[in-house]
């Protein structure tokens, strides 16, 4: 399960229950077992990395991610009043942080690990932990089901802590982002990193020679790994059930090469939430949510029978995956279902 998250590079992971219903999607079949497995063996590992968001990654990705994302994810948090307010400076953090991982040599929660910075830093231990979790070099740990985390992570340290030279691992993150990704043109790559586009320019630059270059929409340039496979415009995309911030729908600056630009205020909320979604034929077609009656889905257009069929056969697949971990999995954010437009909406049942 480790080398199939290292193929697809990194998956969002906010929700617990999303890295596995996005392998789900990608995997047959799906042992959610061992992927539970390759959690507790930091084979794979939960952190903060792209966009300061959580994800997955495979353990031999996560030195190259965590330096080349160490700028972007010390500024998101270092500046901000939450910290400041502390009254340290950036190297107090920085001496902090390095006490910090030797603490975590096993895995510590919360509550232990703000009694440790209180001892140090008094009440400013909470704003303080707020920035140190997001940029030190540490791992969630899995703590509980049903999906490996519950909603209050212990930490871990990152052992051997990353050490990779910054320009390297960003050249090499742009890699591995073609890999998983590509083509893809700047603000793509951009987009998917949250990091500045003069940066990915050097980056693509650096390597320029290894890489394909591809004629993009209205003339614009792509880039792509050697001897990738790139299916015929007329292949067709299965149906799906998308997990919560699916890592598809956010890797692309240009995002209508997966959602149709008349659905993207729908499924990307305005306070950040990315909703399950439908992916017909390759696009967002609509969204999905677990109800006690099966999965009740919602099209925002007409979809043909044959597309009902294929994802109702989804939906009795999924049911079975969540009939053992969490039947009402995304439930707490059953509220925006009631914002949506009409469309057309089915229960998915076998």
């Amino acid at each position: 399960m480790a080398d199939a998250v290292r193929r697809i590079v990194a998956l969002q992971a906010q929700e617990p229950a999303s890295p596995y219903i996005a392998l789900w999607n990608r995997v047959a079949p799906f042992d959610a077992e061992a992927l539970d497995a390759a959690f507790t063996r930091h084979e794979v590992a939960k952190a903060p990395l792209m966009r300061v968001t959580l994800h997955a990654v495979h353990r031999q990705d996560y030195p190259t991610l965590h330096s080349a994302m160490l700028r972007t994810l010390r500024s998101a948090r270092l500046g901000d009043s939450r910290f400041t307010s502390s009254g340290l400076s950036i190297p107090e953090a920085d001496a902090l942080a390095a006490e910090l991982t030797e603490f975590v040599d096993e895995p510590r929660s919360t509550p232990e690990i703000l009694g440790w910075l209180e001892s140090r830093v008094g009440e400013a231990a909470r704003g303080v932990w707020w920035a140190l979790r997001t940029f030190s070099p540490l791992f969630h740990a899995p703590t509980s089901g049903p999906w490996s985390f519950g909603t209050r992570p212990d930490y871990v340290a990152a052992n051997p802590s990353p050490e990779r030279e910054p320009e390297r691992a960003v050249e090499e993150l742009v890699w591995r982002y073609l890999e998983g990704f590509g083509p893809a043109s700047v603000p793509d790559i951009a987009q998917f990193a949250l990091m500045r586009r003069s940066t990915v320019r050097e980056a693509l630059q650096a390597q320029s020679d290894a890489l394909v270059r591809l004629g993009g929409p209205e003339g614009g340039e792509l880039f792509d790994v050697p001897d990738a496979p790139i299916p015929d415009g007329d292949t067709t995309a299965p149906p799906r059930l998308l997990p919560m911030w699916e890592s598809s729908l956010l890797a692309y600056h240009d995002r209508s090469r997966v959602i149709p630009p008349d659905h993207r205020k729908l499924v990307i909320r305005r306070n950040g939430d990315v909703l399950p979604t439908l992916l017909v034929d390759g696009y967002v077609a609509g969204v999905w949510r677990a109800t006690d009656d099966g999965i009740q889905a919602m099209a925002f257009d007409q979809l043909p029978d044959d597309v009902w069929n294929a994802l109702t056969d989804e939906a009795a697949s999924l049911s079975a995956l969540l009939a053992d971990r969490q039947p009402d999995v995304y439930r707490r954010y059953g509220h925006w279902w009631d914002k949506l437009p009409s469309g057309d909406v089915r229960t998915l049942t076998r």
